[in-house]
């Protein structure tokens, strides 16, 4: 594969998504196999280290490649062929669909697909690479480059009360790695978790993954919980840990009230319970000064988490997180797990941030992003003949419908396929199988294509899902 070839189709990372799959299912799949290095990878097909880097953080969340500390990524091994292994799971079927070439994905959810930073970030890269062509730094900062840390602790500094330092910032690879190590460093794991339900389906899977038991509290229509069941919960069960969403919840784009933040949060305190707080969508709440659960929360069981590509792009991967305790601990497992991330690319970030070109940026794709969910409302009421019930998100980048008839959107999800047409069934954000009448409708997808005429499918789909039920029930 050349660099024209890696750039004909979709993002860079795709393409080089798509070179790595043939080559894992070309290699033997009785041993493991070393994978090329990032930098190798790089040089291999012409593209930025962050695109390889991303490729293998997707292929890393499939479970088709593990991380070594100091070693890289290796194959796992099996006796059959991965892809005889066993049937794959929903969430990896929308996924890897989703990634097909041909396939419109209505479950695309990045906002950085409508207005990215990519070109800038570059630009700052080539300049800062001209300017200090040989640095006397280390090569690789074990929790990140002191200058993206300094600037992600002011950035999240918002009083004296409520301040935070560089030492209390820590950046990996991607968004799994960085809790992966924040579970074990806070000794969680096989712990139980509550969450918000839906909840973010990269969340759940790293929870599964640190064996954790997972109590799931449904959000109503409004965006709240039922506070008196959430209240019984952590009464009444041995609860270590609370993932909220800060600002909109993801993916339901509901907005809950401060009071409601700040009741949760003293009862998380008094049953000494760590709150992780999903921060990678709080930019893109409609609302000015929404309040986010880090306002209210004790500093001392409070771990914020983010990852940069949702504002900036796929060129920016990397996972972040804040987090006053236990940092002793995340230093020795961030040592461990010795992330070897582009210094410059990281130092780029932290000039991008403090420029004013981010504030403006972010303005923008708010703005943008509210535009096209008030775009895609307006289709659906045009073309959605009463099959979906309709909520107004009050940020993110998608919408939580409803079937207004009882109709298994898994099956509506495959339906869809053999028209390559990608939806997002509600049952992947649940661990118990809830929402299974529920999708997510991203409106930061591909507006290049034919959207009107694949609504218009989705609907069909439903209605004959919905006919073919009627006919079965007896």
């Amino acid at each position: 594969m050349d660099a024209k070839k890696t750039n004909k189709s979709g993002y860079t990372y795709q393409a080089v998504y798509r070179y790595l799959l043939d080559w894992i299912e070309a290699a033997p799949s009785d041993i493991e196999q070393r994978l090329p290095s990032l930098r190798q990878l790089a040089q291999r097909l012409n593209v930025s280290v962050s695109s390889t880097q991303y490729a293998y953080s997707l292929l890393e969340d499939e479970g088709r490649v593990h991380a070594r500390p100091k070693l890289g990524y290796f194959t796992r091994a099996s006796s059959t062929p991965l892809r005889a292994e066993r049937s794959p799971s929903l969430l990896d079927t929308v996924f890897a669909s989703a990634r097909q070439p041909g396939m419109l994905a209505l479950s695309s959810d990045a906002p950085a697909m409508l207005l990215s930073l990519e070109k800038p970030l570059l630009m700052i890269e080539r300049e800062l690479t001209r300017q200090y062509p040989c640095s006397h730094a280390p090569l690789y900062q074990p929790f990140g480059e002191m200058a993206l840390r300094s600037v992600l602790a002011e950035f999240y500094t918002c009083s004296a009360h409520r301040c935070w330092q560089a030492e209390h910032v820590f950046v990996g690879s991607d968004l799994r790695s960085i809790l992966e190590l924040s579970l074990r460093a806070l000794d969680l794991e096989g712990k139980v978790a509550v969450v918000e339900s839906p909840c973010n389906w990269a969340v759940l899977r790293q929870l599964r993954a640190a064996r954790m038991t997972i109590i799931e509290v449904p959000l109503a229509e409004d965006g709240r919980f039922d506070l008196q069941q959430l209240r019984q919960v952590v009464d009444s069960e041995p609860v270590r840990l609370a993932v909220l969403s800060s600002a909109t919840s993801v993916p339901q784009g509901g907005l809950m009230p401060a009071r409601d933040k700040q009741q949760i949060c003293r009862w998380l305190a008094e049953h000494d319970v760590w709150l992780f707080e999903n921060d990678g969508y709080s930019e893109f709440c409609f609302q000015a000064e929404a309040p986010r659960y880090r306002d209210f929360a004790d500093p001392d069981r409070l771990l914020v988490f983010s990852t940069f590509d949702k504002v900036i792009g796929s060129e920016a991967p990397y996972g972040y997180l804040l987090c006053r305790s236990h940092t002793e601990q995340l230093q020795q497992l961030f040592l461990e797990r010795a992330f070897r991330l582009s210094p410059i690319r990281q130092k780029s970030i932290a000039k991008l941030f403090t420029s004013r070109r981010f504030e403006q940026h972010v303005q923008r794709l708010r703005a943008l992003l509210r535009e096209r969910m008030m775009h895609m409302k307006a289709l659906l009421e045009t073309y959605g003949q009463g099959c979906l019930r309709i909520h107004e998100p009050q940020g993110g980048a998608s919408f939580w419908l409803e079937a207004t008839r009882s109709v298994d959107m898994r099956r509506v999800f495959e339906r869809l396929l053999a028209q390559r047409i990608v939806i997002a069934p509600g049952e992947i954000f649940s661990q118990r199988g809830l929402w299974r009448s529920h999708l997510r409708l991203c409106y930061t997808l591909d507006w290049s294509k034919d959207i009107p005429q694949a609504l218009q499918c989705l609907v069909r789909a439903i209605q004959d899902e919905s006919i073919q039920d009627r006919a079965q029930t007896p």
